[in-house]
């Protein structure tokens, strides 16, 4: 099924809702960046789906072509630089391949993987979010005109941090391996960065720099798997 036909076709886009008439398909394992998506697009116009990995991506792929595709870099199963590659040469492919991270060399892996652009996180601008969408469609699939953007700020809901602490604490306890403790780490420094909340972030930071020096983990690992399970209790973590 392609999502730009039937449910879509008879929408255009204006110049308060420059998206509408475009579905997009996240591919992002944080609900709270999810939800700061979803505010993204319903302030642009544009339609959401939302998988939370690769295989999810890949099963959703088969069934529905969404006109843009946002993949986060860092997933739980492997890295969203392979299926930015995969999208990348696909036929019919995709309008639009946005690869999208918190992490400083991400920009250029997701561009040499085949992206179109990229979107840095915390992604707090409706205006950046808008502009690197159209930069890429064709002058056809854009609205004429200047558009007009309200930049008010993106406010996520808060109870989608508390999954997303949930999530790691699952993973916290399951982690036996160094790659797991990679993902958790890279996973807890992204969504903490997100939200502003600089304690977590920095305590993330730290684990992962002790995990990949090789040195002992018990003391940042307690301290990090201490202050996730407080945000999971907190409703004012953030």
């Amino acid at each position: 099924m392609d999502d730009t036909d039937p449910m879509t076709a008879h929408l255009r886009p204006t110049s308060t809702r420059p998206l509408l008439g475009l579905t997009v398909l996240v591919v992002e394992d944080s609900r709270f960046s999810c939800d700061a998506m979803r505010l993204l697009c319903l302030r642009s116009g544009a339609r959401i789906r939302r998988a939370d990995c690769l295989k999810s991506a890949r099963r959703h792929l088969q069934v529905y072509r969404p006109s843009v595709v946002i993949i986060d870099l860092g997933l739980p199963d492997g890295s969203g630089a392979e299926l930015i590659s995969e999208l990348s040469v696909t036929s019919p492919r995709v309008e639009v391949i946005l690869g999208t991270s918190g992490d400083s060399f991400a920009e250029d892996v997701a561009m040499a993987a085949g992206a179109d652009g990229f979107l840095a996180k915390p992604i707090g601008s409706v205006a950046t979010f808008q502009n690197a969408i159209l930069s890429a469609l064709p002058p056809e699939r854009q609205p004429n005109g200047p558009r007009l953007v309200s930049d008010d700020p993106i406010n996520p809901d808060p109870l989608a941090y508390r999954d997303d602490m949930a999530h790691a604490a699952d993973v916290l306890d399951d982690t036996h391996s160094g790659r797991h403790l990679a993902y958790v780490t890279q996973f807890l420094s992204g969504v903490a960065r997100s939200a502003g909340d600089n304690a977590l972030h920095k305590a993330a930071e730290s684990l992962a720099e002790a995990n990949a020096a090789g040195r002992p983990l018990q003391s940042d690992l307690a301290r990090v798997a201490a202050m996730v399970q407080d945000r999971m209790t907190d409703r004012l973590a953030i």
